[in-house]
């Protein structure tokens, strides 16, 4: 395994517990700015419509520059978003922050995917895209459940301070031992741009918003949904996302085991089940085992999706494929956004913690359908180029 593989996964967690760790303390921070819980969800929308809007300007920045400059650059910016987040006196700074910081997320993600399929041979790209990601998953396994026990002890600044720590020994380790690789000659905006003419690619974008979607809707607002409707103390979310974590680890391992060789089957299966257990997880929710079991399931079925969605688009824009990999990281955020969002707008209209699992159920169930159009397509493309074989020739009598 190269060496470079893990200082991206480094990175990696560093990111993945920035973007995680507003949701185990979003109870705090909402108490310390004085601002309801729906208002304190806008840390994680703001976050990802930052990494959908900083993708395609980060991207076009990383075609005059080398691709290790650009990871750079990400995790400084890292950082820096981190630094404002701990310092901040208001709400809307503290909201800068988290803006701030999203700027590295797509960029990171989306050129440190290419970066990683460089790295081994073709038929292990998936399982190095994976290993990448392996440093998010342990984010939400180590880095998200630590900070927010370090947050509701120490307050919830130390963890922003934290991450920060972690950034700087991420910009490190890339600029140790990922190799230099200069933008390709033919890389121009201009033609990044023109892979995104083709349907499959804006398919599988779509997927990624929608099904990712389906499981920020539930996890946005799970440490209240856990201490107002399950019963669990407040210490207990902790324990709650730690779980949450185990799933997008266990998720992570299998998508990108079978995402080489069953991409489609992998994603029908995944999104049809994500689907039903977001809806049972408004029953499950009322009982403290069967929520925490449900909560596994949800972030590793969920994670399963993330492997085999980044490689599709990488297959689709192989010609191109910086902007259409970062933009499809973009993806991810735009359906945590568009998920959180809809999720503090049905708790704001009064039907409870439970019902943003409803928005899920809605978004995945979309997602599956979006994920069935596009194997038809792909199939009639196929069945059209194929030439069809010749009649034999008719037995003289």
């Amino acid at each position: 395994m190269p060496l470079a593989l893990l200082a991206l996964a480094l990175g990696a967690f560093a990111i993945g517990t920035t973007e995680f760790a507003v949701v185990g303390l979003l109870p705090d921070i909402a108490s310390g700015y004085h601002v309801p819980i729906p208002t304190a969800g806008l840390l994680v929308s703001g976050y990802a419509l930052g990494v959908l809007i900083g993708a395609p300007i980060m991207t076009g920045l990383g075609t005059r520059v080398s691709r290790k400059r650009m990871l750079l650059i990400s995790m400084l910016l890292l950082v820096a978003g981190n630094v404002l987040s701990a310092l901040a006196p208001v709400f809307g700074l503290m909201l800068t922050g988290r803006i701030v910081a999203s700027l590295a997320h797509g960029a990171f993600f989306g050129i440190g995917s290419i970066v990683a399929g460089t790295l081994v041979s073709p038929d292990r790209r998936a399982g190095a895209i994976s290993l990448m990601f392996t440093g998010l998953t342990v984010a939400t396994v180590l880095g998200v459940p630590l900070g927010t026990l370090l947050g509701q002890h120490f307050g919830w600044r130390i963890t922003f301070w934290l991450i920060a720590a972690v950034g700087l020994l991420a910009t490190a380790g890339v600029a140790a031992l990922v190799p230099d690789q200069a933008a390709p000659r033919e890389a121009r905006l201009r033609s990044e741009l023109a892979v995104l003419a083709n349907p499959q690619v804006l398919l599988a974008m779509a997927m990624t918003v929608l099904g990712f979607g389906g499981v920020f809707a539930a996890i946005t607002y799970l440490a209240p949904m856990m201490t107002e409707v399950t019963g669990y103390a407040e210490s207990s979310v902790t324990w709650i996302m730690v779980l949450f974590g185990l799933g997008f680890l266990i998720g992570n391992l299998i998508g990108g085991r079978y995402a080489d060789r069953h991409l489609m089957p992998m994603l029908y299966l995944t999104l049809g089940t994500l689907t039903v257990v977001l809806g049972v997880f408004t029953l499950t929710a009322h009982d403290k085992i069967a929520a925490a079991i449900t909560v596994v399931l949800i972030g590793a079925l969920g994670f399963a999706t993330v492997p085999p969605l980044q490689k599709r688009v990488l297959d689709q824009a192989a010609s191109a494929p910086t902007l259409a990999s970062a933009l499809n990281i973009g993806a991810f955020n735009l359906g945590n956004a568009l998920a959180a969002w809809l999720g503090g707008l049905v708790i704001a209209a009064g039907f409870g913690y439970t019902a943003p699992n409803w928005v899920g159920v809605v978004l995945s169930g979309s997602a599956l359908g979006l994920a069935a159009l596009s194997g038809a397509l792909e199939r009639r493309s196929v069945a059209q180029v194929t030439p069809e074989p010749e009649p034999l020739a008719a037995v003289a009598d």
